[in-house]
Parts: C-alpha cells; sequence; structure tokens
C-alpha cells in the first residue's frame, strides 16, 4: 500500500472503475455522488483505486489529484481474490477484465484484508464507484 497514508483521518477507500476514455467530468461527478452518498468528506479520504489496466485512465488521475490522494491500481487476479467480499459481484465484469468487480474490489484491496465496504458499487454511465473503510485499532 504504498503512498496510502491511513490514519485518524483519512480511513477510506474511493473505488473507481470506467471505461476507456470516460470523459474526466463523469468521473469525477460520481466520485462527490459516492463520497456524498457514503456520509464523507474529501479529507476523510486515503487513496483512489481501481484495475491495472486503467493505470493511466486520464479520469481516474484527475479524480486522484482533485482530491490530493494517491491513485493505487492492482492486477485482475488481486482484484478477484476480493470476490467474496465484493456486494456486486459481477459475470459480465469477469468476462470483461478477469475479475467479478472493479471499483468495490479495488476500494477494499487498497485498504487490507479488514476493510468494508461502505458503499456497494454506484453507476453512471460509462463508470462504476464504491467506497471502502478500514477501522483503526488501538491497542
Amino acid at each position: 500500500m504504498s503512498g496510502i497514508i491511513i490514519d485518524e483521518t483519512r480511513r477510506y477507500a474511493l473505488g473507481l472503475g470506467c471505461e476507456r476514455g470516460t470523459p474526466e467530468d463523469e468521473v469525477m461527478a460520481l466520485a462527490v455522488q459516492a463520497l456524498d452518498v457514503a456520509g464523507i468528506t474529501e479529507a476523510q479520504l486515503a487513496a483512489i483505486a481501481s484495475i491495472d489496466s486503467r493505470r493511466e485512465e486520464a479520469a481516474i488521475l484527475a479524480v486522484a489529484a482533485h482530491f490530493s490522494v494517491p491513485a493505487v491500481f492492482f492486477d485482475a487476479a488481486r482484484l478477484e481474490e476480493e470476490t467474496p467480499r465484493l456486494k456486486n459481484p459481477s459475470e459480465i465484469v469477469f468476462a470483461r477484465v478477469g475479475c467479478h468487480g472493479v471499483a468495490e474490489a479495488a476500494a477494499l484491496a487498497a485498504l487490507g484484508p479488514e476493510a468494508e465496504l461502505v458503499l456497494g458499487k454506484i453507476k453512471s454511465r460509462h463508470a462504476t464507484a464504491a467506497v471502502a473503510r478500514i477501522g483503526l485499532h488501538k491497542g
């Protein structure tokens, strides 16, 4: 999880998936909507996460830059490991990219095995978003 700062205030990851070339404004609007629906602020966000095939996707990089958080990417095999924890696994997504979900799985993968989804996948025309949270254990 290099580059991800998780502390008392930054405990959430925003997972994003999108078709290639999705307009930045569409992905940004969906990201803002996801944070609003999840009831979190920009200041609580630790990372933007997606599948590694979107590593160069301008819209995802723009969202990360807007929120001043790192963008982290995972290969399909790593995202597939999250399938048992997904709220909305999809055979269609699996057929296209090799994992049963991008937004939900990436948000979970970014925060590790103790993360939980607080917002399952929501969609726009060409993109998906989900939010995961990690609790901080003291002791």
